[in-house]
């Protein structure tokens, strides 16, 4: 299915939803450079991709960022409980990126496995053991339809929360609402 990527330009762009949300101010933060308010308390928990290509404009304390493969929340979930339970954050920002590695894990499987041999020590074995059992747990296929699916996983898992998929691209560091 074909999804459409809303850019963020102006603040009239922001959807009506997200508008005076923590994820409105996000991606007025990151994109439009709004003045930085202080913050005592997190007001936002962000899952996004650990790729070191990505990096957020935002104020201190605005948010918890839990970094993952693929801003993969799955092995993350106590994390994310924490956030919510004990931080008291009400909105969540799920930030899918293009060119993502964790899409096609099976074409850099020679690449994990020589890579682990040479700078890690590992035997070939292990290393190719190590990528077989735990690629697919990993793998997100394409990067905008596993946000979509984890965005409805965590709706369904904590209803009273708002959970806001964006798309990241890389080459201008600019984000973008999936809808």
């Amino acid at each position: 299915m074909k999804h459409k990527i809303l850019p963020i330009i102006k603040k009239k762009d922001i959807p009506k939803n997200y508008c005076d949300t923590p994820i409105g101010k996000l991606l007025e933060y990151h994109n439009l450079n709004r003045s930085f308010e202080k913050y005592s308390q997190a007001e936002l928990l962000i899952g996004m991709c650990m790729d070191n290509r990505k990096h957020l404009h935002i104020p201190d304390n605005f948010a918890y960022i839990i970094r993952s493969g693929g801003a993969n929340l799955r092995y993350s979930e106590f994390k994310v409980s924490y956030a919510i339970a004990v931080g008291g954050v009400k909105h969540i920002a799920l930030i899918a990126h293009n060119h993502c590695a964790m899409v096609n894990l099976i074409a850099r499987k020679n690449e994990f496995i020589s890579g682990l041999v040479k700078r890690a020590g590992w035997t070939k074995q292990a290393a190719e053991e190590h990528f077989m059992n735990l690629a697919l747990m990993h793998e997100i296929g394409d990067e905008i339809d596993f946000i979509l699916s984890e965005t409805a996983r965590l709706k369904k898992r904590y209803p009273k929360i708002k959970v806001a998929p964006l798309y990241y691209r890389v080459e201008d560091n600019k984000l973008s609402v999936i809808l």
